[in-house]
């Protein structure tokens, strides 16, 4: 098989980096196809979801995940006494349309939580702040933007939920692989015409440590991922956090099911065009790179920064529990015909199927913070 390799200005100035620095590590590459100002993935004009990009998500499906979530922080608001201000933060807010579908249902269900809402924009890609404007036209009022950046060095703080979409995966990761010298740090080269990988000492005792941390140790020539950003990401989530929730939406595993011997090659995956693609020297900065979250790390780290761990499952079994099954509901008693209903039924098992849709392949983590003994809709029991 001929790969063909687009020489992107992102090629041009990765390639020129090795020449100056040496080898990358893979996270330095990673942030660099993904982030780098104007060239980057999520950081250059384009749409990247939907029919007309390179991947699906949740959002996308139907507007039912997002009248889910929201039905789920309408009830996070009750458990905190109904405060008469509770903010919203969606962290990686794409074009906004999770964000319009939760508050337009919070403003269609909600009234009293939607008057006292303020929505908290934090995405990376400054370009995307017309659509989000478009998209969110009724509720600009209560619509600020912030940086990513903002997030991280602590300059603001707030009560009420912060969540998130696919944003661990689209973290920069390290790879690393299991050697009989022990763990080595698999890093990004130039040879010839072309990047390749090349093996060394880790470049930093932390990813050694992590391991440690989850408890896992790799199998014999075993490749996988480490996540160092993800903790850091949530450290600083936790400390802007006064009170309220973090709600976290993505695919991934608590570390002993990631790190299995199953996946003797990691979980590292790339998008472009609805095709899947496990070569992440193409297109740079054209297609999408993710690797599978490590629950566990974010369940330790939640911890350690004082968040309780509320509810951990697959998406299905928080969608119907925490709405899904009245959002159906709704449907059937809707004046649509019956042939949109159907329509819209399998739809909707995209969300919740768990071997052929989104259902069990996506997983939620909510921790709260100053928050005693919360009553969560994902909580109740289905069918008994």
């Amino acid at each position: 098989m001929t790969d063909i390799i687009e020489k992107t200005a992102l090629h041009d100035l990765i390639v020129a980096r090795i020449a100056e620095k040496g080898p990358l590590t893979f996270a330095e590459f990673m942030a660099a196809c993904l982030y780098e100002p104007g060239l980057g993935y999520y950081t250059s004009p384009g749409r990247k979801v939907g029919a007309e990009g390179d991947f699906y998500t949740s959002i996308t499906v139907h507007a039912a995940f997002g009248r889910v979530l929201a039905r789920e922080i309408a009830q996070m608001w009750r458990t905190m006494a109904c405060p008469a201000t509770f903010t919203l933060v969606e962290c990686g807010a794409g074009h906004g349309r999770l964000a319009c579908d939760i508050m337009e249902y919070l403003a269609e269900r909600e009234l009293e939580l939607y008057r006292g809402v303020a929505l908290v924009l934090i995405e990376q890609e400054p370009s995307l702040a017309a659509a989000q404007r478009e998209l969110l036209a009724a509720h600009l009022e209560r619509v600020t933007w912030r940086t990513p950046e903002e997030l991280a060095s602590g300059s603001f703080s707030f009560s009420g939920c912060l969540y998130s979409n696919e944003l661990i995966d689209a973290l920069p990761v390290h790879r690393v692989v299991m050697t009989s010298d022990g763990l080595r740090e698999i890093y990004v080269g130039f040879q010839g015409e072309e990047l390749v990988d090349q093996m060394g000492e880790p470049s930093t005792p932390e990813l050694e440590a992590y391991m440690q941390r989850v408890g896992v140790r790799l199998h014999p020539a075993q490749q996988a991922e480490i996540n160092l950003n993800a903790a850091g990401w949530l450290t600083a989530a936790a400390k802007a956090l006064n009170q309220g929730f973090i709600l976290t939406v993505d695919y991934g595993y608590v570390a002993e099911e990631l790190y299995t011997s199953r996946r003797k090659l990691g979980t590292l995956l790339c998008y472009y065009r609805h095709q899947v693609e496990e070569n992440p020297y193409l297109r740079l900065g054209l297609q999408d790179i993710t690797s599978h979250v490590d629950f566990t790390t974010l369940m330790l780290c939640g911890e350690a920064q004082g968040l309780h761990t509320d509810w951990f499952g697959e998406q299905y079994r928080f969608l119907l529990s925490a709405g899904l099954i009245e959002e159906i509901e709704e449907i059937e008693r809707s004046d649509r015909s019956d042939e949109e209903k159907l329509r819209l039924r399998l739809t909707l098992k995209k969300l919740i199927m768990p071997e052929a849709g989104m259902g069990g392949t996506f997983r939620l983590l909510i921790q709260s913070k100053g928050v005693a003994a919360p009553r969560l809709l994902c909580q109740r029991r289905i069918g008994g």
